[in-house]
């Protein structure tokens, strides 16, 4: 079966040799090229996907004696293809149409214009809303290492470099913290031990990286997006190597990774791998499901940020007495106010994941569907807002403060797009009534062109007598007027035939060939003006990117301390006093998780002093 190691180039169509410029280009990717309604697969990449997608491995001619193996998937379905490819440790360059065919000179330009990997996947369908989706870099120079890693999502960008003590352990219990989904490195640590043991045990997709991605080149490069006082730094190596990885496969940065800075290890209590594992936090040892582990007998969460950032604290315990107080007296006095944190739930009952939008809204993948869903959002911020404005407590305040309204943004949307669009953006149906005069007009004479078309029909069969005759479309031939073959001899002589069929023969007329020029003419500019508004209006909400972040990380905060007060109220739990004594004193102490398990009554409390 011929392989793209058999190629020889200059003896290809030129389709093929298209196709496989963007595979030479995407070496470590399985390319799914654009064939009108269809992805194809091609060469190597056809056998592969043939395999794992279950797919009929068929041929195509390709200038070679030999025909190139092809399979294929279609248009509309090729997310849940990609999802099983991705899910399997692939990556998929997406290769499109990158000019109009109708103007073309020769083949079609087609280019990738984005990359799926399994740390880089966007679509809200396949993502766990309870969990981040993580994409880490390593950079190893002897035995330190820079680590950085994104949830691209999201835009939650963390970084580390591990320079003293244990640092393999330590890099080791930092994967196990964020479980990513995909590596990427540069060759020293892919040689590593680590790096061997880590793709084991993780099950990890692992993309090595050149090393001009970790330079001081590649630091330079995006030092504007650091707080770097040094000249070069192993965490900022590794954090400009994600940049890069993330801008060659999603051709574009996200505006609201900026001022990252790095965390220090020691900042949150230090559990190693066997510690987390032991201890049942988020996923139980036995079968790893969240239920029976802690985070399933604490979390009462009611929104995918709210549950993403409480299983982020439970990862990273404070060991800050004033920090953990901070948090702790927040709850106490959501606790003590019933009505206050019911009235706040149900404001925070059944919101959009604002968070993984923004995410989404900077990469400038939404559609008008995602607008609408912002739109339910930024309606819900202001009652949100003012269910906090009788707190006391300084967390509160700073969430009641810093929670912003946006009426600008708000009110471009729903004067802009419609309440019920279509899932693409470029089949029109997206812009409201009244918000642009040349949409309205075109508008206006699409409607009125078909309404001719309609009155058409009555007046032929009325004027020619042929009860059965039908005004049809197509794309291939446009409009018609349809007449069955019993019915020839009263076609009138001004009709112009066009196709003929089995049982019937189709035509036009001068006037109708007029008004469906006009219609299509129209029907054409609206699609493209409403295409060319939509992204106006995608920019501009690509501005408030930092605003809806900012609501996003504040109502993750709300949740997750409402739900704890909820919860605290519900089992009974009591606030413990935090202090810097090193004795331990627990009074009828319970176990969460056990007492869950186990039928009321049966749990019986325990007293330690240590």
């Amino acid at each position: 079966m011929l392989t793209f190691d058999q190629i020889k180039n200059q003896n290809l169509t030129p389709m093929m040799q298209q196709y496989v410029l963007e595979k030479e280009k995407h070496r470590d990717c399985l390319i799914f090229y654009r064939l009108g309604d269809f992805y194809e697969m091609f060469f190597d990449d056809a056998i592969i996907a043939s395999k794992e997608l279950e797919l009929a491995l068929t041929g195509r001619e390709c200038g070679l004696e030999e025909k190139a193996p092809m399979c294929g998937v279609p248009h509309h379905a090729a997310d849940n293809y990609i999802l099983k490819l991705v899910s399997r440790g692939y990556k998929v360059a997406i290769v499109e149409q990158v000019e109009d065919p109708a103007t073309a000179k020769g083949i079609v330009k087609r280019e990738v214009i984005k990359i799926v990997t399994p740390g880089t996947l966007t679509d809200q369908g396949y993502l766990d809303e309870q969990k981040n989706s993580f994409l880490a870099s390593i950079i190893q120079k002897k035995q330190y290492y820079g680590l950085a890693v994104c949830d691209i999502t999201t835009g939650l960008f963390e970084t580390c470099e591990i320079t003293y003590g244990t640092t393999k352990e330590k890099l080791i219990d930092e994967i196990a913290k964020f479980k990513p989904s995909e590596i990427i490195c540069n060759q020293e640590f892919a040689d590593s031990s680590t790096c061997n043991d880590l793709v084991k045990e993780f099950n990890l997709t692992l993309s090595i990286q050149a090393d001009s991605y970790f330079n001081q080149t590649a630091v330079d490069t995006y030092r504007h997006l650091f707080e770097l006082d040094e000249n070069y730094s192993l965490w900022a190596a590794a954090s400009s190597a994600l940049l890069q990885y993330v801008k060659d496969t999603q051709f574009q940065l996200p505006d609201e990774i900026k001022d990252i800075k790095p965390y220090r290890v020691e900042e949150f209590m230090i559990l190693d791998q066997t510690a987390r594992r032991n201890l049942e936090l988020t996923e139980t040892i036995r079968d790893r499901n969240k239920k029976g582990s802690l985070l399933w007998a604490i979390d009462k969460t009611v929104t995918g940020m709210g549950a993403r950032l409480l299983r982020i604290w439970l990862e990273q315990p404070l060991i800050d007495i004033n920090q953990i107080l901070y948090r702790q007296n927040a709850i106490a006095e959501l606790k003590d106010n019933f009505i206050a944190r019911q009235e706040l739930i149900r404001n925070l009952n059944g919101i959009y994941d604002l968070e993984r939008l923004s995410g989404r809204i900077a990469l400038g993948q939404v559609n008008a569907r995602d607008l609408i869903a912002l739109i339910s959002v930024l309606e819900r911020i202001e009652p949100l807002k003012n269910s906090l404005v009788n707190f006391e407590n300084p967390y509160l305040k700073s969430l009641y403060q810093n929670l912003t309204l946006l009426p600008d943004l708000t009110d471009l949307l729903k004067n802009s797009i419609l309440e019920d669009p279509p899932m693409t953006i470029k089949e029109g149906g997206i812009i409201k009534d009244g918000y642009n005069k040349a949409v309205d007009e075109y508008r206006d004479a699409t409607k009125h062109g078909k309404d001719w078309i309609l009155n058409l029909e009555k007046q032929e069969r009325m004027k020619t007598g042929i009860k059965s005759l039908k005004v049809g479309y197509n794309r291939i031939f446009g409009y018609y007027i349809d007449v069955r073959k019993s019915n020839l001899d009263l076609v009138p002589e001004n009709y112009i035939r066009r196709q003929t069929l089995a049982n019937s023969e189709r035509y036009i007329t001068e006037e109708l060939k007029e008004m469906e020029s006009k219609i299509l003419g129209a029907e054409q500019k609206l699609i493209n003006l409403e295409y060319d508004l939509f992204l106006e209006i995608r920019e501009k909400t690509i501005s408030y990117v930092a605003d809806l972040k900012n609501n996003a990380q504040i109502i993750a905060q709300i949740d997750v301390l409402s739900s704890l007060a909820q919860l605290a109220e519900m089992e009974n739990y009591c606030q413990p006093d935090v202090n810097h004594d090193y004795d331990i004193r627990i009074m009828g102490g319970r176990h969460p998780v056990v007492e869950q398990t186990l039928k009321n009554g049966e749990f019986v409390p325990n007293d330690i002093y240590l």
